[in-house]
């Protein structure tokens, strides 16, 4: 059999990719109550048309005060699907997947947008008080978080319940479990932010309690011929952190929750760590997954050069390249590397010309 290569399709349960190449979330900071705008629907319906394989929404709250600013995208409310349903609807038309990231911000929740400085919202001017798996603050400049109590734990399980039907029925066919960059879920599982010391503390399998519980609520309500992805970050780069031991034990455990593709990233859960950045930082570690858990991996990462990415391809380090800044930069940059790899894929009719 030849080697998948960067413009190879992905099937994954009932669902095909029409390349390897995913637009990865990120954030817009465009949204006014949670609802998604005009500016969305450009936004990802360009990158469909540019040819990427898989569309992903930027993080869509599952609770308001998950919201990593006022300005966040949301999925809590049902009177939020029809907006979702239109860039659904567009994206797919354009032949691309359409997927929407669920998540809720913990701790790192009411802050302004990147623009207007990053900092933390006071209550008084629209914030509100975040919630975390323990009462420690972010930073020196960042409120102290509520530690959620049982009750508010299982409501967390819910909303992301709730929000994986919303996302259904507004017809988007890949979901993803955000667990990384140290928003909530990932503020559980690193001992850097969880110091509980009931069942969802202390231990591994404390700290992994909710991501799996989570898992499993919404594959239950996610249809069974649909892909169900997990982000994490693969290691805190510091100690006493998560790292990547714990990374491929937890893809063991929810590949058994009927999780399909663990991706990659890393870091974020506190600030002053020194993180290594570079070309393909990341790719390593979903290369020690595929190299030890059955299941599919997406390396995410400052992946920018259509070689780079079909390399990672090439050599199976991962089943699916995610970019971000690179498409921020070039919407139509699929197309862009199925000419520079020789490759011949289908221009949008309106585009044609330009070919």
């Amino acid at each position: 059999m030849s080697l998948p290569h960067l413009f190879s399709p992905l099937s994954i349960r009932g669902v095909t990719l029409r390349n390897r190449i995913g637009v990865s979330p990120m954030c817009q900071y465009s949204c006014v109550e949670g609802f998604a705008t005009d500016w969305h629907l450009v936004h990802l319906g360009s990158r469909a048309i540019g040819g990427a394989g898989l569309v992903m929404t930027e993080a869509a709250s599952v609770d308001p005060v998950g919201r990593i600013s006022p300005a966040d995208l949301g999925i809590w409310d049902d009177q939020h699907v029809p907006g979702l349903a239109r860039i659904a609807r567009f994206v797919e038309a354009q032949g691309a997947v359409a997927g929407i990231q669920l998540a809720h911000a913990g701790r790192k929740a009411s802050t302004a947008p990147p623009w207007l400085g990053g900092r933390p919202v006071p209550i008084d001017q629209g914030g509100w008080t975040p919630v975390a798996p323990s009462a420690v603050a972010f930073d020196a400049a960042s409120p102290v978080p509520e530690a959620l109590d049982h009750a508010g734990i299982q409501a967390v399980v819910h909303a992301f319940r709730r929000a994986a039907g919303r996302a259904r029925e507004a017809g988007f066919r890949v979901a993803e479990i955000h667990a990384a960059h140290g928003y909530l879920l990932h503020e559980f599982l690193s001992p850097i932010t969880n110091t509980r010391t009931d069942e969802y503390g202390g231990s591994y399998d404390n700290r992994t309690r909710l991501l799996k519980q989570i898992c499993k609520a919404v594959r239950e309500e996610w249809p069974r011929d649909l892909p169900l992805f997990v982000r994490v970050s693969a290691t805190d780069w510091a100690e006493p952190g998560w790292g990547p031991d714990d990374t491929v034990a937890l893809a063991h455990h929810v590949s058994s929750y009927g999780v399909d593709l663990v991706d990659c990233s890393s870091g974020g859960i506190a600030p002053g760590i020194a993180i290594p950045a570079g070309p393909g930082y990341q790719v390593p570690f979903s290369l020690r997954i595929k190299n030890t858990v059955p299941m599919l991996t997406a390396a995410v990462g400052v992946i920018t050069s259509p070689e780079q990415a079909d390399q990672i391809i090439r050599n199976e380090e991962a089943d699916l390249v995610l970019l971000a800044r690179e498409m921020l930069r070039d919407p139509h940059w699929p197309l862009r590397a199925a000419r520079a790899l020789g490759r011949d894929v289908a221009w949008p009719d309106q585009y044609a010309r330009g070919r």
